[in-house]
């Protein structure tokens, strides 16, 4: 058996390597067709026009998918280990769950409202996938925190507690950075923009050692009626 059979791993490198393949060919497709700076343009500036846009709906689409599956399973996991343990708060994860869920839908309205077209929908979107992706990052290191050494390792939790600082820390001088007219404080926001990110997908990179640990079993109840 390869490494990536593995219990469920496959879940969250889906999820890595369709978000890091969104991102970088919607770049360089906007790049090469002349749509946007080389240097540092924002991510939704990249799929204001097609091809790049196109690109960028679908794998967006699959990216939101993926991370729905991966947070629930994780969600799932954590719930059982606090079941075994009693170490993980069932609000904590209930509410780690919700914060996934409410980023993911933020993908969506970023990937289906364009900045070019309808600017504040699109802003609220990414300020939804934004913030509650960092507030996810943030709740979820503590649940991991908790939950070891049943979990993940501690080098684990001590990635995921670098990684969420990083991503609370870039957050601020985004969206600031973002509402100011000057260009230098725009490039600022969008190199925080990539920065984030990236910092997600590097979070979900870890979730790998934990999902080797278990698989998810789907029971089917068939109610007898009168």
């Amino acid at each position: 058996m390869f490494w990536f059979q593995q219990g469920l791993c496959i879940l969250p490198l889906i999820l890595v390597i369709s978000s890091s393949t969104t991102f970088i060919i919607s770049y360089v497709i906007a790049v090469l067709t002349h749509n946007v700076d080389v240097v540092l343009p924002f991510i939704s500036d990249t799929a204001n026009s097609p091809p790049a846009s196109c690109f960028f709906g679908l794998m967006t689409s699959v990216s939101a998918f993926a991370g729905v599956l991966t947070m629930y399973s994780m969600y799932k996991y954590m719930a059982q280990l606090g079941v075994g343990t009693g170490l993980v708060s069932a609000r904590c994860n209930k509410a780690a769950l919700g914060l996934g869920l409410l980023s993911c839908f933020g993908m969506c309205i970023v990937a289906t409202f364009q900045e070019s077209a309808v600017r504040k929908v699109h802003l609220l979107g990414a300020l939804l996938f934004f913030l509650c992706g960092a507030l996810y990052v943030c709740v979820e290191t503590y649940i991991s925190y908790c939950s070891w050494p049943y979990g993940a390792s501690l080098f684990i939790c001590r990635t995921r507690l670098a990684i969420s600082l990083i991503s609370i820390g870039v957050f601020f001088p985004t969206v600031i950075c973002k509402f100011l007219e000057k260009d230098t404080l725009q490039k600022t926001s969008a190199g925080c923009e990539w920065i984030v990110a990236f910092s997600f997908i590097g979070y979900f990179l870890t979730y790998v050692h934990d999902f080797k640990q278990f698989t998810l079993k789907v029971q089917t109840v068939c109610g007898t009626g009168n």
